[in-house]
């Protein structure tokens, strides 16, 4: 561990003479990669250098307990010894945490999307239950949130809708989302008092820049048409929805939340740019190792990651085995204790594959 972290403080060290460089300086490019990076290193090199001026401070204490004969002195380096080593174990632990390979995209925004699945009229209102959730969590955290596109359902709820959050560290904490959510609870349509199973899914996207990502404006085909609301109920006589698809890939993206076909385009383009980012990374992560998946499962839109039971008002996220007895909170959007528990599994299997 030690040899990793000396090596990024000499890469700190590197940076630094680098951002005095004139050839970095006037290449707005570089200026900007090298400061981030070191920027990103900043804080595991403080701890680090803290760390190393701790540990030789006791070792000069123990030297003068030693060496030294004067019982004044002695004193001093014993109290020197009291005061610093209950600082070493604390500081480590946290070297440790800080050389957990950061996902890149932890601080970005988020584009979310959450379809009703299995379950007809009764996933599509549990589409909407999970919206109001997340929405709730985003206003507790002070992010913002903003619909690119939504198809709501006769009986309510969504059959389909696509939203952006805005927030810094936004994608850290949502990511764990991704993944289909179960539902169990009788319908108000249920007359005999039956449970139903229902499933909506919900996939979690960083929001893409574009100087990570290029997209040719000519392999993009662009239709417009009328904005409809539930049912097919033309609610927008102008041409004002847009359809963008990305012809080398297949993906297709539709807005039609603005009134202004710029505006819906716009939103349109960083849905795009996202689900393209995600594509080519999974195909990136698929090549890399297929087989390697996180100790909170993979992500995959199609696993079942979490279950909601109303009768019992419990939680459940199969991914951690953990249960939550309050889930009238939960869907109120305090979703906390689940995400935390998330990181801390996560971050746990990151250092056992560091190791010393």
């Amino acid at each position: 561990m030690y040899d990793k972290l000396q090596n990024l403080e000499d890469r700190y060290n590197q940076l630094t003479d680098l951002l005095m460089d004139p050839e970095v300086i006037n290449d707005s490019n570089k200026l900007r990669d090298y400061s981030k990076e070191q920027a990103d290193l900043q804080e595991v090199v403080d701890k680090y250098r803290r760390y190393k001026e701790i540990t030789q401070q006791i070792d000069d204490a123990k030297a003068m307990l030693e060496d030294e004969s004067d019982e004044d002195m002695v004193e001093m380096a014993k109290d020197e010894l009291e005061e610093l080593q209950p600082e070493v174990e604390p500081l480590e632990q946290e070297m440790k945490l800080l050389l957990v390979p950061k996902d890149p995209n932890d601080d970005k925004n988020v584009i979310m999307e959450i379809r009703g699945a299995a379950g007809g009229d009764e996933a599509a209102l549990f589409a909407g239950d999970l919206y109001r959730l997340y929405s709730r969590y985003a206003e507790t955290q002070g992010w913002r949130i903003e619909v690119i596109e939504a198809h709501e359902a006769d009986v309510g709820g969504y059959k389909e809708i696509v939203f952006m959050i805005n927030g810094k560290g936004a994608f850290s904490r949502l990511k764990y989302e991704n993944g289909a959510h179960r539902v169990q609870r009788v319908p108000d349509t249920e007359s005999g008092g039956r449970i139903h199973t229902s499933t909506s899914t919900v996939a979690v996207l960083p929001e893409a820049e574009e100087v990570e990502i290029d997209i040719n404006e000519k392999d993009i085909r662009v239709d417009t048409f009328a904005s409809s609301g539930p049912g097919g109920q033309s609610v927008n006589t102008t041409m004002s929805a847009v359809r963008l698809t990305h012809e080398p890939t297949g993906v297709v993206v539709s807005c039609q939340d603005e009134k202004s076909q710029i505006k819906n385009k716009e939103k349109a383009m960083k849905v795009l740019r996202a689900r393209i980012y995600e594509k080519f990374q999974q195909e990136a992560q698929a090549e890399y190792d297929e087989n390697r998946k996180s100790a909170v499962g993979t992500g995959d839109r199609s696993e079942r990651i979490r279950t909601y039971n109303y009768p019992q008002n419990r939680v459940t996220d199969h991914r951690i085995s953990l249960t939550i007895n309050k889930l009238d909170q939960i869907m109120e959007g305090k979703i906390e204790e689940f995400i935390d528990a998330l990181i801390i599994e996560e971050q746990t299997a990151k250092l056992e594959e560091i190791g010393e």
